[in-house]
């Protein structure tokens, strides 16, 4: 109520504003429920409007407004991993993962409904934008790897222009089956009511990508070379280091007995 005892004007939002109110109100349901047990009444009431202005806006029902959140979600996770390429490459990623995760735990049962799959509404669209999140992902791990990426031709926001070559078949790997284990880890950490806490498991995916990096270095002259520069830019206190001190005592002797046995 204003000072004068009128209420205040209402105020038209334009369709742009209209849309993205919509899509906010879903993403918000759609991140603590999973996406079949919300409907266009939860929406509608959530953004506080009726169910047929939601249908003006979406003619395509649930599904269609479930694809634009899921859209607005991926656009969101793919910028986790947007970085500066500057300075060492393990505090670029502890920042991303920090993202990343945030967003893991803000939309927790959300996150879980899109990638277990076996949601009703799921489609071969819905599959193709998280597929994009995890392509998108490799390449901004490949770029600040020194890497052309690989998946943004025709995209918007495409940086086609920035140097760097493809990166070899070994590298692409490794970039990629971390991706996974982070999904597959922030899966189960939900499944675990959100144990170890986050800063651990933040570090504990960050040594699994140097511990695979390293382990394909070993067979990849290529990773090899990326990983020596790598190094070149690491602080002696920071995660490689710590980690290198932390294998110590687990292998110990071993590796000279191994050597000396012939089996290095």
């Amino acid at each position: 109520m204003s000072s004068s005892g009128t209420a205040p004007a209402y105020r038209r939002l334009s369709v742009d504003e209209r849309r993205t109110q919509l899509i906010g109100a879903a993403l918000g349901l759609f991140a603590h429920n999973p996406p079949e047990d919300v409907s266009l009444d939860d929406v509608a009431a959530t953004a506080g409007v009726s169910r047929p202005l939601v249908y003006r806006y979406f003619p395509g029902g649930k599904q269609q407004l479930y694809e634009a959140a899921l859209r607005s979600a991926a656009d969101e996770l793919e910028q986790c991993f947007a970085e500066a390429q500057t300075g060492p490459l393990t505090r670029r990623l502890v920042r991303a993962l920090e993202r990343y995760l945030a967003f893991v735990d803000e939309h927790d049962a959300g996150f879980m409904a899109l990638l277990q799959g076996g949601s009703v509404v799921q489609t071969s669209r819905t599959h193709a934008i998280v597929d994009e999140v995890r392509r998108a992902a490799a390449d901004q791990i490949l770029f600040h790897l020194g890497f052309q990426p690989e998946y943004e031709a025709g995209r918007p926001d495409s940086n086609a222009g920035r140097p760097g070559t493809k990166a070899g078949p070994r590298l692409r790997m490794t970039v990629s089956t971390w991706i996974t284990v982070v999904e597959a880890a922030s899966l189960m950490w939900l499944d675990e009511g959100k144990q170890p806490p986050v800063a651990e498991l933040r570090d504990w995916l960050l040594d699994h990508f140097v511990a695979l990096l390293m382990a394909s270095a070993t067979r990849d002259a290529e990773t090899a070379r990326i990983v020596r520069h790598a190094l070149d830019l690491e602080e002696s206190d920071g995660p490689v280091g710590e980690l290198a001190r932390r294998m110590l005592p687990v292998v110990g002797d071993k590796g000279h007995l191994l050597e000396a046995r012939g089996d290095l």
